[in-house]
């Protein structure tokens, strides 16, 4: 997929440079360090099914809502269909636990993706959504995210309905070190849209940046007191994609593969297993 034609790839001298290395363990080390080096050493690793570790969805839908919603519900649901803009009507574990006395206001939910403002259910849950290219709400904000806000304002959106996720992941740091959530969700978006856009090159990019976020995110915890070894950092994504040379660019009910997932977990309470195998 490194190629002009097959992968969009503007400048495939440039993406073998940064990315392509002899084996895949030495690939996707590159790609993703953070995550290689940190979480499959310290956590542990679902997913490569050619080492008896699969890790697939259960809804037959193989897109966005549905994956979402039976991420955060933990079953699938027929009703959830499509991507359309309605209120989920499953209530969901962060809505749930919402309504703990010790987690009643201390839930976050930031997303790329602006119907995030409908799969929580904004309506109904009483969860704060910061989804799309919504601005930081408040009159007492903080310096850095009075910027933040204004840089979101006078920027040229690649997409309407999906913020970039150096944002999303700004605004979630935020929330993390002004509000102190107990629970804090993040939803990515930036693969999914280059790959719809057959871009394998902004794919691979905006992956890595993403690895990256998580290094901030997982350096922002370990320097706070209150979340320092006491937090669980649990990463998986709502669907698969196909194969190469065209399935990469879409999933979906009739698109074989885009059932597998993978999910990473970090944390005081997770063995130091790495990559499940068996």
């Amino acid at each position: 997929l490194i190629d002009k034609k097959v992968g969009g790839v503007a400048d495939p001298k440039d993406v073998e440079a940064r990315f392509w290395r002899e084996t895949p363990e030495e690939r996707r080390a590159a790609l993703m360090p953070f995550f290689w080096n940190k979480i499959a050493r310290e956590g542990q690793i679902y997913g490569n099914a050619q080492k008896g570790s699969p890790a697939r969805i259960t809804n037959t839908m193989k897109f966005s809502y549905p994956g979402y919603n039976e991420m955060i519900t933990g079953a699938p649901d027929p009703r959830v269909d499509s991507n359309d803009a309605f209120f989920n009507p499953n209530v969901n574990v962060f809505e749930w636990l919402n309504g703990k006395p010790a987690f009643q206001g201390k839930i976050q939910v930031v997303g790329s993706w602006d119907r995030h403002l409908h799969i929580f259910n904004a309506e109904r849950s009483g969860l704060p959504i910061n989804a799309g290219w919504t601005l930081i709400p408040g009159e007492s904000l903080a310096p850095s995210q009075t910027l933040l806000n204004s840089i979101m304002s006078r920027t040229v959106r690649d997409w309407e309905n999906c913020r970039n996720d150096v944002y999303t992941f700004q605004v979630a740091l935020e929330h993390l070190r002004h509000d102190a959530p107990r629970v804090l969700f993040i939803g990515l978006g930036d693969t999914d849209e280059y790959a719809h856009g057959g871009r394998y090159d902004k794919y691979l990019t905006t992956m890595h940046i993403a690895d990256q976020s998580l290094k901030a995110l997982w350096d922002e915890i370990q320097s706070n007191p209150q979340y320092k070894d006491r937090t669980t950092l649990v990463l998986s994504t709502d669907h698969g994609r196909g194969d190469a040379p065209d399935g990469w660019k879409s999933h979906g009910a009739k698109v074989q593969g885009s059932e597998a997932i993978w999910i990473g977990v970090i944390g005081p309470d997770t063995q130091p297993l790495g990559e499940r195998s068996n």
